[in-house]
């Protein structure tokens, strides 16, 4: 018994060195997010700077250890994205990647960290799929994915009436594609109609053909399943045509608040979408937002504010473990609340999707905007088990069923 004892003894020392042992290392974290591209207003060096934030606010707490931010670029292409995750979780000792906007680059880089089992906090990539069929037990996806973004706003668009008929203007690429396909299913599911849809490639900059072929359908609704340049092309040019307005109301399904800032109140006004966050929501919400105001000159944007969400609870995950192994201290971001003001009492679902409020948004006019970055009326919030998909809908491969 004694010699039992002893080994016992040994092997929970053992333990605690080995933590100890990982504890001892710097975190390190990766930023790979669009520098120059279409999303490099959403996220971009803003995601970059959140990143920071969100370790600086925990200086405190992680004592003696330095939390070191590397970013890149991805130049929107999945090869590059992958690449850059290989080499910073193979040879660059990063612990966790942040950010990584564009859907298939995320899928690509959410390949390599399931491959080395390493967290992978997805504040970008819109895809459902990170969640479903491709899902990963090391990610955590914060992003509002394509099925709370599409589905949450059709559903509020066709609850006010007059939305029965619809077009979509829909990118083709995965996000794009999983914006039209929810929409559609809510739309049909509805008693609606689909009078059309276009596709474009990525990052188009003529979007006149869509947007009349679009007016022509005589759909009372046209929904742009797209994002990023792609969408404030859509919006201005809508506008060039005099497309919208009182016969025909218009849905950006993906729409930031650097889009309404980039195309004006006169042009964006009366759009609707739907955010999990808006920085003028709350006083918890101003506040954080003022302080990156005054590191970046704008307000955030949703993909921002996730970013240090999303950092800020992996780095308590790792004080509170000890540790910066993957699923160490992603069992622990999935067993503890959120804490902070972008989505207070939130929780990470065991496929990896953030759970949590989101909001019904329409863009104001002009007259209705009291001060700068005034864009948004909150019309109505929805709940968790109607922003997101069911858990048994997903088909994700480790979640039992």
């Amino acid at each position: 018994m004694k010699f039992r004892a002893k080994i016992l003894a040994l092997a929970c020392t053992a333990t605690v060195l080995t933590a100890t042992a990982t504890w001892a290392q710097d975190v390190k974290l990766g930023v790979l997010t669009d520098l120059g591209g279409p999303y490099a207003d959403s996220s971009g060096q803003g995601a970059v700077e959140a990143t920071k934030m969100a370790a600086e606010d925990l200086k405190a707490e992680l004592g003696s250890h330095h939390v070191e931010v590397v970013s890149a670029d991805h130049q929107s292409k999945a090869d590059i994205g992958a690449a850059v995750a290989r080499k910073w979780l193979d040879t660059e000792n990063v612990d966790a990647i942040v950010n990584v906007p564009n859907s298939a680059i995320a899928l690509a880089v959410q390949n390599v960290t399931r491959e080395r089992k390493k967290i992978f906090l997805i504040t970008g990539g819109a895809t459902a799929e990170l969640t479903g069929k491709q899902c990963s037990p090391y990610s955590a996806h914060w992003t509002d994915d394509t099925y709370s973004l599409s589905t949450g706003t059709t559903r509020a668009v066709m609850a006010r009436g007059n939305a029965d008929t619809w077009f979509l203007i829909t990118a083709d690429y995965a996000a794009g594609h999983g914006l039209a396909s929810a929409a559609k299913a809510v739309i049909l599911a509805n008693g609606g109609k689909i009078l059309g849809e276009a596709q474009h490639p990525f990052n188009t900059d003529d979007q006149s053909s869509f947007l009349l072929q679009a007016q022509a359908s005589g759909a009372k609704v046209i929904a742009l399943a797209n994002a990023g340049t792609d969408t404030i092309n859509s919006i201005k040019q809508a506008h060039e045509f005099h497309i919208g307005g009182k016969n025909q109301t218009i849905v950006a399904m993906a729409l930031f608040i650097t889009d309404v800032h980039s195309l004006g109140l006169e042009v964006a006004q009366g759009l609707y979408l739907t955010a999990g966050f808006y920085w003028d929501t709350n006083d918890a919400t101003r506040a954080w937002s003022r302080r990156f105001y005054d590191r970046i000159g704008r307000m955030p944007t949703r993909e921002q504010a996730e970013t240090y969400s999303a950092v800020h609870h992996y780095l308590r995950g790792v004080i509170a473990t000890h540790s910066t192994d993957g699923a160490t201290v992603m069992a622990w971001m999935k067993a503890n609340p959120v804490d902070d003001f972008y989505a207070k009492g939130a929780h990470l679902r065991e496929d990896g999707r953030l759970i949590h409020p989101i909001h019904l948004l329409q863009v104001k006019s002009p007259g209705e905007s009291k001060y700068p970055w005034d864009y948004y009326k909150i019309l109505a919030t929805l709940p968790p088990e109607q922003a997101f998909r069911p858990l048994s809908e997903g088909g994700c491969p480790f979640v039992k069923q």
